[in-house]
C-alpha cells in the first residue's frame, strides 16, 4: 500500500465534503447526494485493486 493512495482518498473526501456542503447550503440537496455517491464510487474504484490483493492474501494465509 502506497501513501499516495491514502492522500488521493483523503483529497477526494475533502473535495466531496466541500462540494456537498456548498450544494446543501444553496438548497440543492439531491445534487449534493449525487456528489456524495459519486465520491464513494470513485473511491471504491481506486481501492478495488487493494481490496483484491487483501482477499488474495487472506486466501493464501488460510490455504483456500
Amino acid at each position: 500500500m502506497d501513501i499516495s493512495l491514502i492522500i488521493r482518498v483523503a483529497g477526494i473526501g475533502i473535495l466531496v465534503a466541500v462540494a456537498s456542503q456548498i450544494l446543501n447550503k444553496s438548497g440543492r440537496d439531491e445534487q449534493a447526494m449525487f456528489v456524495t455517491i459519486a465520491g464513494i464510487v470513485v473511491t471504491l474504484m481506486l481501492l478495488i485493486s487493494e481490496i483484491g490483493a487483501l482477499f488474495d492474501l487472506v486466501r493464501s494465509v488460510f490455504g483456500m
